[in-house]
C-alpha cells in the first residue's frame, strides 16, 4: 500500500480540481489496491486510483460510461480524467461511508439492501444481452468453475461431511449447462458492500468501484452476499430482493447457489494447500452455510 501517489500523477490529478490539492491514502489493504482521496482548499474532493493491469483499467473505464448513461450522478461517481502510462483513473466523490463494517441500526441495514436492490435492478434493465464473443467467455469462466469445483472435490473427499462433497461435485456437473440457459447483462462485477455508499445525513445509496464491470450472469453478483451475509441475515436478503423488484427463478436459484460452493471450496482448497486458517475457516464457514441452507438459498 503507497502513502502517497507518484508526484507527477498528483500533478496531474491537481489539473482536474482548483488549487493545491492533498492526498489521502485510503487503499484496501491488499498489494493491488492503490487509491487515494484527492482533496482541494474548498472542500472539492476526487478519487485517483491506478489499476493493476490493462484488463481492469478497460473494464473501469467502460463501467464508468455505463453507470454515467443509466444512473444519476448523486448515486455513481462519474470519471473525471484518465491515463494510460500508469493506468490511472481520477472520479468524482460521492458523499457517504462505506457499508462494509459500518455499525447501522437494523432498520437502516434492511433500507439499504433495499436500496442495494433496486439500483442493481436499474443497472441491470439497462443492459443488452451481450454479443456472441461475450457469451463465449462467461461461458469458459463458467467451464473454469466447473474444472475447480471437480479439483476441489479430489482434494476435499474425507475432508468435509458428505452432504457438502455432493454439492462441491454438483458444482462441478451443473454450472456450465445452468449458465447457458440464462441471459446475459452487463454486470458491476463486485456487488459486494464494500462498494456499497450510504450517506447517513440523507439516507442515499450510492455506489464505487467498476474494476471488475463486464458481461456475465446477474447471479453473480449476488455470490459473496449469499455466501457472507445472507445465510445469518435473510431479512437483509428479503428487503434486497425486495428492492430488486423479483425473485430469483429457480434456475438462477440453482446457479447462485452451486457458484458460491464453488467459491467455498475454493477458499477451502487453497487455504488447505497454502496453510492458510483464515481461508480454511472461510471455506468452512460458506459450505457449512450452503449445506445447510433452507430449500431457497
Amino acid at each position: 500500500m503507497a502513502d502517497s501517489p507518484p508526484p507527477d500523477l498528483l500533478a496531474w490529478a491537481a489539473e482536474h480540481l482548483p488549487g493545491p490539492v492533498t492526498a489521502a491514502d485510503c487503499s484496501w489493504p491488499r498489494a493491488t489496491s492503490r487509491v487515494w482521496r484527492i482533496s482541494g482548499p474548498e472542500g472539492d474532493a476526487a478519487f485517483l486510483k491506478i489499476n493493476p493491469d490493462d484488463g481492469a483499467f478497460a473494464r473501469e473505464v467502460a463501467g464508468y460510461a455505463y453507470a454515467a448513461r443509466f444512473l444519476p450522478e448523486r448515486q455513481v461517481p462519474r470519471l473525471l480524467a484518465g491515463r494510460t502510462r500508469p493506468r490511472a483513473l481520477l472520479s468524482s466523490a460521492l458523499p457517504g461511508r462505506v457499508v462494509r463494517g459500518l455499525p447501522l441500526e437494523r432498520g437502516v441495514e434492511v433500507r439499504v439492501h433495499e436500496d442495494a436492490g433496486r439500483l442493481l435492478r436499474r443497472w441491470h434493465d439497462r443492459s443488452d444481452a451481450g454479443t456472441a464473443a461475450d457469451r463465449a467467455a462467461v461461458r469458459t469462466a463458467m467451464d473454469a468453475h466447473a474444472r475447480e469445483a471437480a479439483e476441489c472435490r479430489e482434494a476435499l473427499t474425507g475432508r468435509v461431511p458428505h452432504d457438502v462433497l455432493a454439492l462441491v461435485d454438483a458444482a462441478a456437473t451443473e454450472i456450465p449447462a445452468l449458465a447457458d440457459r440464462l441471459r446475459l447483462r452487463f454486470l458491476h462485477g463486485d456487488y459486494a458492500t464494500r462498494n456499497w455508499l450510504i450517506d447517513t445525513a440523507t439516507g442515499r445509496h450510492g455506489l464505487i468501484d467498476f474494476e471488475q464491470a463486464r458481461y456475465g450472469l446477474a447471479v453473480e453478483e449476488f455470490v459473496w452476499l449469499l455466501g457472507a451475509l445472507w445465510p445469518e441475515r435473510p431479512d437483509l436478503r428479503d428487503a434486497f430482493f425486495t428492492g430488486y423488484g423479483r425473485p430469483l427463478d429457480a434456475v438462477e436459484e440453482r446457479l447462485l447457489l452451486l457458484l458460491t460452493v464453488r467459491l467455498g471450496a475454493s477458499y477451502l482448497y487453497t487455504g488447505l494447500r497454502e496453510g492458510r486458517a483464515d481461508l480454511r475457516e472461510r471455506g468452512h464457514l460458506a459450505l457449512g452455510r450452503m449445506a445447510a441452507r433452507p430449500t431457497r438459498c
